[in-house]
């Protein structure tokens, strides 16, 4: 409730300033006793209460959100397409975790991705986010724009955090399981 009155009042003092946000959404860090299947109906429903009843005009531009697989991205796009969902990326990983990521977040609907510390932690941030646009084109699959990712890597004579065979692997948990 108290996170709730505190949105209220952040909403009535940005309409008033004229400003427009986008709201971050993490998952919860305390043990809530959610098995990890179901943290995404969870946190799907906590955003569907906390944005009902809230008008168009004092709405966020997007959510920033993790990705809780896609079924929960499914159903949350679905819930309300005016909804603008967007997906952080996480922990760094592997890069076809990045591809992954990207690729299936797409698919779900996600229509924003913000990956701070997967472009940030990369040997080459330009050929990573150059390979980004061809995989949600549908020009690349994930494991292909790995592949020439390090191709880019060792062309401009840069050594590789992990080798192909390691960053073909798929690391993140919620991907994983899918």
């Amino acid at each position: 409730i108290a996170t709730l009155d505190a949105y209220s009042a952040f909403r009535r003092e940005a309409a008033a300033a004229g400003m427009r946000y986008f709201l971050e959404i993490f998952n919860p860090n305390a043990p809530v006793g959610l098995a990890p299947e179901d943290v995404g109906a969870y946190v799907n429903d906590a955003i569907i209460r906390t944005l009902a009843g809230v008008t168009a005009a004092h709405r966020p531009l997007f959510l920033k959100m993790p990705y809780n697989g896609a079924d929960a991205l499914t159903e949350l796009v679905e819930h309300d397409p005016s909804v603008v969902v967007g997906i952080l990326g996480g922990s760094a990983g592997t890069t076809r975790d990045t591809f992954e990521l990207l690729d299936r977040a797409q698919r779900g609907g996600a229509r924003v991705a913000l990956f701070g510390r997967k472009i940030q932690r990369a040997e080459s941030q330009l050929d990573l986010v150059g390979l980004m646009r061809p995989v949600l084109r549908g020009e690349l699959a994930p494991a292909d724009a790995v592949r020439a990712y390090h191709d880019a890597l060792a062309k401009a004579e840069l050594t590789p955090y992990r080798s192909l065979q390691d960053d073909l692997e798929v690391s993140d948990p919620v991907l994983r399981s899918e």
